[in-house]
């Protein structure tokens, strides 16, 4: 796995646009004021040509120019980093237009976002050997103050953490919108995980402590069974190269229902995606607390672990429903759940 260089002081931080742009409010308005808040820090910063465009479908711009912008930023020495402008609907009609092969063969550069993003962090491990970060968008960073999460994130991409923890409180509902675009998260409800381990009648008990250990590698659900079956689906060769590390599933639901997480649960089983699988790091999904049919966003996964006879922790913060914990997709990572209590340390290796 290949690790990108740490952005330095008074580094330039590249902002591309593969997904969303940031043309419209609230967006606009939280990306320019991120835009002052890392230039007081000290940091240059490249805008890709897309980056303010609203041009597309589902995207800031056409695939073509989108696959363009984000393959020159990520080659560009004009920049020593990249973070999206914002996650989107159909970044997956880019990737016939991103060069990986010369990706591949170029340093390697730190690319941050999530959702939508998924196209790139998760192709850039797989395709690429390349580590990335599952974590924020640009316009997250315009919010005031900097929710710890932010501030976790900017560590991560400077090289002075490599742990990522819970925030013990979430947001339900945001009131960020046009009339307040940089509006802290809304932090009212109480952090509870839901832990489960393996027990010896073949199944798994809800506990109070969870442990496992391997390597990090997942995104949105929505994203990543998109990608299933497709020419950029080369996990089964990825994970038989990392077989003796095995793997943290991480995973999190944007527009999916409970029976469509159950649904890419078995898509992805079926395809041999968890094959050495140690554990799965499951984030809050957007359909949290509904229940369809008798079935809730628990059973939507436990099935699948049950029958790896594998350690879960649920209800993460990771994902949609803020705040997010940012992670190294493709380090090494040592996970410790303990009551409410979750804590990461990767290491890069």
């Amino acid at each position: 796995m290949r690790y990108p260089d740490f952005l330095k002081e008074k580094g330039t931080i590249g902002f591309s646009a593969p997904s969303f742009g940031c043309a419209m409010e609230p967006y606009r308005t939280a990306f320019e004021n991120a835009q002052r808040k890392w230039k007081a820090l000290g940091y240059g910063l490249d805008l890709g040509p897309n980056c303010y465009k609203q041009e597309g479908v589902g995207i800031s711009s056409t695939p073509e120019a989108c696959g363009r912008e984000l393959t020159e930023c990520y080659l560009s020495r004009s920049n020593d980093c990249l973070i999206s402008c914002g996650g989107g609907e159909l970044m997956c009609e880019i990737l016939d237009y991103v060069d990986f092969e010369t990706i591949k063969d170029a340093p390697p550069k730190w690319f941050m976002g999530y959702s939508d993003n998924t196209n790139m962090t998760f192709l850039l491990n797989t395709l690429c050997d390349t580590a990335a970060i599952y974590g924020p968008c640009a316009s997250s960073f315009g919010m005031e103050p900097w929710h710890p999460c932010l501030t976790d994130a900017m560590d991560l991409l400077e090289g002075k953490r490599k742990q990522a923890g819970s925030y013990g409180t979430w947001e339900k509902e945001g009131i960020k919108d046009e009339d307040h675009p940089l509006a802290p998260y809304q932090c009212e409800e109480e952090l509870r995980l839901k832990l489960y381990t393996p027990n010896d009648r073949g199944g798994l008990t809800e506990c109070r402590q969870v442990e496992m250990e391997g390597r990090l590698i997942g995104g949105c659900m929505d994203c990543l069974v998109n990608l299933l079956g497709t020419s950029f689906d080369r996990v089964e060769a990825f994970a038989e190269k990392y077989r003796e590390d095995g793997f943290i599933w991480f995973l999190e639901a944007c527009d999916l229902n409970v029976f469509g997480i159950r649904r890419a649960m078995w898509q992805m089983e079926h395809a041999g995606w968890f094959r050495h699988i140690k554990g799965f790091l499951i984030g809050r999904p957007v359909c949290f607390g509904e229940d369809m049919m008798g079935l809730d966003q628990y059973e939507a996964i436990l099935p699948v672990a049950r029958h790896y006879g594998i350690p879960v922790i649920m209800d993460a913060d990771l994902g949609h429903l803020p705040p997010m914990m940012p992670l190294v997709s493709g380090s090494m990572a040592k996970i410790k759940a303990e009551g409410n209590r979750l804590q990461i340390q990767m290491e890069y290796r």
